[in-house]
């Protein structure tokens, strides 16, 4: 099948990508030449893994070509997935202007029937409102042409996207035409052989599926959270309350990681975006108000305990050495990232802070650029030198057993800050560090 992807982000690519792989020729459209001519060299321009040798193979072999012609890309296709950005407004709401662009930018080109998909990150409406917009540009053209319009959203997690896409759970797919779900069928069937994935309803619903899936596993991860603060309180571990209700299957061990709350480009965005659309229908969404709440709570905790460790509003004479930038581990997204507002906590209190990513670096490079205390380095156990501290922010591999000895004698004070739960306190006690997690009893020089 002939396929245009517009939008070249962590979706639409991983999106073209993995269509290109099942036989299908994938035309992808982006406005950025800059991106266009580095992914026609085979270039990706984001991190996730197994994503750039797919992209390389397929379009060496034809399957998967990109421009920045609208027009062009789309001539030959039958589907039109849209997957633009949808960056929140202050106010918490979607802004849909990137879809509208794409949305008049098809009205204004499009000569025969499409299917044009949203899989973009949407509120409930948006495909009426899609819908309207290409229709009252046709009629400007005077001319008619037959289109569909449907809700496809997407379910990727970043840094396992690629798996995701070629082993999904499921394909939420809203329409109302029996003719479209079919041929969507058809296009996502080797997806499926195992068994029959794609689930069908209506417009609305498939919109909302997507907020209401993600802010469930927003819901979890600030209950666990709460948990976790709650189990420091009365001398509780959450490790152990962890197994203990996670082997309940109707709660399961999944999402329920306490830690340093959650960030990137899906969870803080969609949240916000649900409470505007409850609060636009006469609604107060009093839970999700609170997930929110506690998430923007728990990205400050890491900061206050290192605060209260030095017993000062003022740190111009510490060094923190930072572990992990990103939001989460196997991807480059520095976006609504703990670490960013733990550096900015901190430095605004006169610390300085040296931070180490392995893919992230230069990210935050440019993120952190007009904060003179906050220095982005390429060796994790440089850092450390004259350090006054270690903090955790990201769970990548390589800082899961990490050499202890070195780190203990390159620091000025042997302590590490554990925003992920990494390490045993047993083990840090018996080496001599004092320890700080979330949800369990620190280990200190005072408690030993």
């Amino acid at each position: 099948m002939n396929v245009s992807i517009v939008g070249t982000g962590y979706v639409g690519l991983v999106a073209a990508a993995c269509f290109a792989e099942m036989g299908n020729q994938v035309t992808c459209i982006d406005v950025n030449p800059r991106i266009v001519d580095r992914l026609n060299q085979g270039q990706i321009h984001i991190f996730e893994p197994g994503l750039e040798p797919l992209v390389e193979r397929n379009h060496q072999e034809g399957r998967l070509t990109f421009t920045t012609d609208l027009a062009q890309g789309m001539a030959d296709a039958l589907f039109v997935f849209n997957c633009v950005g949808t960056p929140s407004n202050a106010d918490g709401s979607c802004d849909l202007c990137y879809i509208d662009q794409v949305a008049v930018a098809i009205g204004q080109t499009i000569e025969d029937y499409k299917i044009i998909v949203n899989k973009s990150t949407v509120p409930v409406g948006t495909a009426d409102r899609v819908r309207a917009i290409i229709q009252a540009e046709i009629d400007k053209r005077g001319r008619t042409v037959e289109f569909d319009v449907v809700s496809n959203p997407e379910f990727l997690k970043e840094g396992d996207a690629v798996n995701d896409f070629l082993k999904p759970d499921r394909v939420i797919v809203g329409t109302d035409n029996v003719r479209t779900a079919k041929l969507l069928e058809t296009l996502y069937g080797p997806f499926a052989r195992s068994r029959d994935k794609m689930i069908v309803m209506g417009i609305r619903s498939a919109e909302m599926t997507k907020y209401a899936a993600n802010s469930m596993l927003a819901t979890k991860i600030s209950f666990i959270n709460e948990i976790a603060n709650l189990c420091e309180k009365v001398g509780a571990d959450i490790k152990d309350v962890r197994i203990g209700i996670g082997s309940d299957r109707r709660i399961g061990y999944h999402f329920i990681y306490p830690g340093v709350g959650y960030g990137g480009s899906c969870f803080p965005k969609d949240v916000k975006a649900l409470i505007h659309t409850a609060r636009e229908n006469g609604m107060t969404p009093e839970l999700a108000l609170s997930v929110d709440r506690v998430n923007r709570n728990q990205k400050r905790v890491l900061a206050e305990k290192i605060k209260n460790y030095f017993n000062a509003d003022h740190l111009e004479n510490k060094v923190l050495a930072i572990w992990g930038l990103a939001f989460k581990a196997n991807t480059d997204d520095i976006r609504e990232s703990a670490a960013l507002d733990t550096i900015q906590a901190l430095t605004a209190l006169g610390m300085r802070v040296r931070a180490f990513d392995p893919v992230a670096g230069d990210n935050a490079r440019a993120a952190l650029t007009d904060n003179p205390l906050a220095e982005i380095h390429d060796d994790q156990y440089t850092i450390l030198q004259g350090a006054d501290a270690l903090a955790i922010l990201t769970d990548w591999n390589q800082f899961r057993n990490p050499d202890f000895p070195r780190i203990k004698k390159q620091l000025n004070t042997p302590v590490i800050f554990d925003g992920r739960n990494l390490y045993s306190a047993n083990l840090l006690a018996g080496l001599g560090f004092d320890y700080f997690a979330i949800g369990r009893q620190p280990v200190n020089s005072t408690s030993r």
